[in-house]
C-alpha cells in the first residue's frame, strides 16, 4: 500500500522537478531541443505501453480485455479532447487573447494526465510487484520534460516563473487523484484489471500518436525527434530488464 502512495506522488510531482530549471535559466530551449525532450517522453511512454502495460493484461485477462481496455482508452480520451480544445505548446499561432490561452494550456495538460495518473494506480493494483514501480518511474520520468516545456510555455505568456513554476506542479498533482481511483477501483474488484490495464495503454498511446509525436515533427526536426524517440524505447527497455 505503501508502495502506491510513494510511486503516485514522486510520478506525480516528477512535473514539478523538471520544471525547477526555468527559476533559474535566462534563455529558453531552441525547438530542437524542444522536440528532443517530447520524442524521448514518446519514447518511454510507448515501452511501457507496449511492453509492459499490454504484456501484463494479456497474461492477467486475455485478448477480450486488452481489447475492450484499449479500445475504451482511446474511446475516453477522444471525447475527453473534444470538451476542452487543445492547444499546441509550440506550434500554436491562434489569435487567442492572454488569459483564455494559458487557461486551455493549463486545462489541456491537465487532461493528459489523468490517464497516465490512472496508468499509475492500475499497475500498482495487478498482482506483478514491479510493474507499479515500472511505469510509475515510467510516467515520473515523462512528466519532467512535460513540466519544463508548460513552465517555459507560461513563462512566454508573460506569467512570472514563480507562478509558471507552481502552475506546472500543479498540473501533474492530479495524477494522485486517478492513481489513488485507479488502484483503489481495481484492487478490490479484481476482474477490472487487466481492463485497467489496457486502459491505460489505450490512453498513453493515444496521447503519443496525437499530441507528443506530432509536436515533436513541427519544426523541421524530425530526424533528431526520431532518433531521441528510439533512444528513449531503448533506455526504458534497459530499465524493464534491469527490474
Amino acid at each position: 500500500m505503501n508502495d502506491v502512495y510513494t510511486g503516485s506522488i514522486l510520478s506525480a510531482l516528477s512535473t514539478g522537478l523538471g520544471a525547477v530549471p526555468i527559476l533559474f535559466l535566462k534563455n529558453t530551449l531552441t525547438h530542437k531541443w524542444r522536440d528532443i525532450l517530447l520524442a524521448f517522453s514518446a519514447g518511454i511512454m510507448m515501452t511501457a505501453s507496449m511492453v509492459s502495460l499490454i504484456p501484463e493484461a494479456l497474461k492477467i485477462g486475455g485478448m477480450l480485455p486488452v481489447v475492450a481496455g484499449l479500445l475504451l482508452g482511446v474511446l475516453i480520451l477522444t471525447i475527453l479532447e473534444k470538451q476542452i480544445p487543445h492547444i499546441d505548446l509550440e506550434h500554436s499561432r491562434s489569435g487567442i487573447q492572454f488569459d483564455e490561452k494559458a487557461l486551455l494550456i493549463i486545462a489541456a495538460i491537465t487532461l493528459h494526465n489523468l490517464p497516465e495518473g490512472l496508468s499509475v494506480g492500475v499497475s500498482y493494483a495487478a498482482d506483478a510487484s514491479d510493474t507499479g514501480n515500472l511505469i510509475a518511474f515510467a510516467i515520473g520520468f515523462q512528466n519532467a520534460p512535460e513540466g519544463f516545456l508548460v513552465a517555459l510555455f507560461l513563462i512566454s505568456q508573460n506569467i512570472g516563473r514563480m507562478k509558471a513554476f507552481l502552475i506546472a506542479t500543479a498540473t501533474g498533482a492530479v495524477e494522485i487523484v486517478t492513481s489513488m481511483l485507479g488502484y483503489y477501483l481495481t484492487n478490490y474488484v479484481n476482474t477490472l484489471v487487466p481492463y485497467g490495464l489496457s486502459f491505460a495503454a489505450g490512453a498513453m498511446l493515444f496521447i503519443i500518436y496525437k499530441e507528443l509525436i506530432p509536436e515533436s515533427h513541427g519544426d523541421g526536426n524530425e530526424r533528431t525527434a526520431t532518433y531521441a524517440f528510439i533512444t528513449g524505447i531503448v533506455m526504458m527497455l534497459m530499465l524493464i530488464e534491469a527490474f
